[in-house]
């Protein structure tokens, strides 16, 4: 086989026919020239190129190689040009924000599946107030951002979804729907209802905390809220129910609170969001990454969820 700079002075030499201006544009010596034609010539077994004190031509043996090297010379450099741009692009460190544990569960996730699958991207984690949920993306604070859709803006890109979930009830454990297998949404309209304070869009708060049931029912508003234990600890006192997703119950589970299933919302799915006039090869590169399983942890080790750094 012929290494890389080999073929590389062969096809210049080809080019130029003159050892002394191949020399020149390879930036390397004549008799550096000279001396990787015969270990060419040595190898392929037959003479390359005629060289006289006049002029140097090509042979029928060395016209028959470079037609069949240069093509793939060609698209060797091409390609490798290509992934060095995308490597370039790649490498670096993306700003990956969440909001509260159960967005933090589905980052870590993505943590993991990038290190198995884009080990050159580095990801650091934010954790973004609920009260301002988009506010930090569209600022720059953060890269790309793991939210709960719908998301419709002219600025942003939803990319792949990282999972979907049933839509529950949060009830105090004295409440009478506690005791209840499902619930609908219309019965919510004799309690109260917590007021979302945030910056996302209001269609947004229309589907998270819909204030008209399905049959026409309003749903009375209490305390403005901005965080899930500020909801958890009202319900668990007795101040209202609250409409949530079904990863709340896992990463919030507490005694004094009970989640029941409601059977007439939609389900709630959460997605990768980020600014479309920044997308750029490391963004994808993460968002191909959603989805994908992560390495397995090897034997002896917990299958307890990875510890993650985490910057507010």
């Amino acid at each position: 086989m012929l290494e890389l700079r080999e073929v590389e002075c062969l096809l210049t030499l080809s080019e130029q026919l003159h050892f002394g201006r191949a020399a020149r544009e390879l930036r390397i010596s004549q008799s550096r020239v000279s001396q990787t034609l015969r270990h060419v010539e040595q190898r392929v077994g037959g003479q390359l190129f005629e060289r006289t004190s006049r002029q140097v031509r090509l042979t029928a043996l060395g016209a028959i190689l470079v037609e069949r090297l240069r093509p793939l010379y060609e698209q060797m450099t091409t390609a490798y040009a290509e992934a060095v741009a995308h490597a370039r692009g790649v490498a670096g460190t993306t700003r990956l924000g969440f909001t509260g544990a159960a967005g933090g569960g589905y980052a870590a996730d993505l943590v993991r599946s990038v290190r198995t699958h884009a080990p050159e991207c580095e990801i650091t984690l934010h954790e973004v107030a609920c009260g301002d949920l988009l506010g930090p993306l569209r600022r720059g604070e953060v890269d790309i951002l793991v939210a709960r859709l719908p998301i419709d803006e002219p600025d942003l890109t939803v990319g792949p979804l990282l999972g979907e979930e049933q839509r529950v009830l949060a009830v105090a454990l004295d409440h009478p729907a506690a005791q209840l297998a499902s619930v609908s949404i219309e019965e919510a309209a004799r309690d109260t209802v917590f007021a979302l304070a945030t910056t996302a869009p209001a269609y947004w708060r229309d589907y998270h905390l819909p204030l008209v049931t399905p049959g026409g029912r309003s749903l009375r508003q209490g305390q403005e809220v901005q965080t899930c234990q500020e909801i958890l600890s009202l319900v668990a006192a007795g101040r209202g129910v609250a409409p949530l997703a079904e990863s709340v119950a896992r990463y919030y589970a507490q005694p004094d609170v009970v989640f029941v299933p409601i059977r007439d919302l939609p389900t709630t799915s959460v997605a990768l969001i980020w600014r479309t006039a920044e997308e750029n090869a490391r963004i994808r590169a993460v968002a191909a990454c959603a989805g994908q399983p992560a390495r397995i942890p090897s034997p002896g080790r917990t299958a307890a969820r990875e510890p993650v750094t985490t910057a507010v």
